[in-house]
């Protein structure tokens, strides 16, 4: 597992210096490395041996099918890769619920992040097109219950790292929507790539736990 992280992290490392030269080979070979090292990761954490993992397997697979979608800017590329993490979100909220969740915490957590999701929306919405406002609302949603699951996940050893993946997931995405939507810039890609690959790795992490 140690060396599907390492690898992981150096490949991650070859697409931030990628992203900031724009060198576009580099970044498509680096980027779909640091997405197998993470499936590497869970895989040897030992993912495949019972449900959770399993499921949590699937999702960080989605996500990976999503990374490559992205490799393309055009907007049916993007679209897909969209639907494509959402599934990962959605897969990651049934392995927390397969762990167990305390709907006693579930509920409050879920209505405050009520309010940073309409924070973001709010600065996201001007600027996203009228034909795309539909799919980004409803991932907005999606990745909202997954971080409200995952603050309420009984996970046991895993309970952490799936609060700190999920939330660093979280975090990532805000940097895709801006770099998408707002305002495209490596700034943007220097700080969302390293908390989307860390948020992964933690997963795969938790996936064997």
């Amino acid at each position: 597992m140690v060396v599907a992280i390492a690898f992981t992290l150096a490949a991650l490392g070859i697409l931030l210096f990628a992203e900031q030269r724009e060198r576009a080979g580099l970044q498509r070979v680096s980027k779909v490395a640091a997405s197998m090292g993470f499936l590497a990761t869970a895989w040897a954490a030992g993912a495949l041996e019972h449900d959770f993992g399993r499921t949590m397997f699937a999702a960080l697979l989605a996500c990976a099918v999503g990374d490559a979608c992205l490799l393309s800017r055009a907007r049916a590329w993007f679209l897909a890769g969209l639907v494509a993490f959402a599934l990962g979100h959605l897969g990651y909220t049934l392995a927390f619920a397969e762990r167990g969740l305390a709907l006693g915490t579930a509920v409050p957590v879920g209505i405050a992040l009520v309010l940073p999701a309409w924070v973001v929306w709010r600065v996201l919405g001007p600027h996203v097109p009228a034909d795309m406002r539909v799919p980004v609302l409803g991932y907005i949603g999606i990745i909202t219950a997954m971080v409200a699951c995952a603050w309420s996940c009984e996970g046991g050893d895993a309970t952490w790292w799936i609060r700190v993946g999920a939330t660093a997931f979280y975090a990532s995405d805000l940097s895709v929507a801006r770099d998408t939507f707002v305002r495209r810039a490596f700034v943007n890609r220097m700080w969302g790539l390293p908390a989307y690959y860390g948020a992964q790795l933690v997963l795969a992490v938790a996936s064997g736990r």
